[in-house]
């Protein structure tokens, strides 16, 4: 199940260094990457796919070197790009469950809005400062993202990790769990968290768990939701963006 499985991680970053490296570890046999960005000195304290020696290489070239190196079965598939209203759909496509590292809102709801609409699981995580989450959606099994922040927060509330800051170590955690989820979804075991909401507080190191229902109400997910089409995706990612 494993080496049949196609993932695909969205940011090769501080939550997609740890997943991928543990995903390629455990063998899956087909790895996804998407990431527009190049490696800098700064992202080293906790991108640890890469490395000095990989500076001001693009990010999916730099993890396909380290994957590689680490299980050289596994085929990687670079997508040097941003993920956008207009490559969503095709991208999603072509694999079976997603990873989601992003590190913007209309990022996160613009792959809610695709993944509901092609019924593909997201395992995703957000990390700030001492803080992070995680959750995994699987239409219409659970809750979509949606469901859980029916609208994005005001910017002065959700600033960016480049602007917070982040402990080094807390992406590796949220990044394992994400793995975690990853390899229970594709071999059958355990039980996911869908429609729960992993809270983590790495000051106290304690774990809080949420309970999360589908929003009968949701304009995505919901009993009375319209069906997606390409031009609505559009619309939505420009409203998201506007707000965020």
């Amino acid at each position: 199940k494993l080496l049949d499985a196609k993932v695909l991680l969205l940011g090769t970053g501080g939550l997609g260094s740890p997943t991928a490296l543990y995903l390629a570890a455990a063998g899956v046999g087909t790895l996804g990457l998407i990431d527009d960005d190049v490696v800098d000195a700064s992202n080293l304290q906790r991108q640890v796919i890469h490395s000095t020696e990989t500076i001001g290489v693009p990010k999916t070239e730099s993890a396909r070197r380290a994957i590689e190196a680490l299980n050289p079965d596994v085929k990687v598939v670079e997508h040097n790009t941003r993920l956008d209203a207009s490559n969503v759909i095709e991208l999603l496509e072509q694999y079976d469950i997603v990873v989601d590292g992003a590190d913007n809102f209309p990022t996160r709801y613009l792959l809610n809005d695709a993944s509901v609409r092609l019924r593909k699981p997201v395992v995703s995580a957000s990390i700030l400062s001492f803080d992070g989450q995680i959750s995994t959606f699987v239409p219409f099994e659970g809750p979509c993202y949606r469901c859980l922040y029916p609208t994005p927060p005001p910017p002065e509330l959700a600033p960016s990790c480049g602007a917070a800051g982040v402990l080094g170590v807390l992406p590796g955690i949220m990044g394992l769990l994400q793995a975690l989820e990853v390899v229970k979804l594709v071999t059958g075991a355990g039980t996911p968290l869908i429609g729960r909401l992993l809270l983590f507080e790495a000051l106290g190191t304690e774990f809080t768990e949420l309970k999360v229902k589908r929003d009968p109400a949701c304009p995505i997910c919901g009993p009375d939701a319209p069906e997606i089409a390409d031009q609505d995706l559009d619309g939505q990612a420009a409203e998201i963006a506007a707000v965020a």
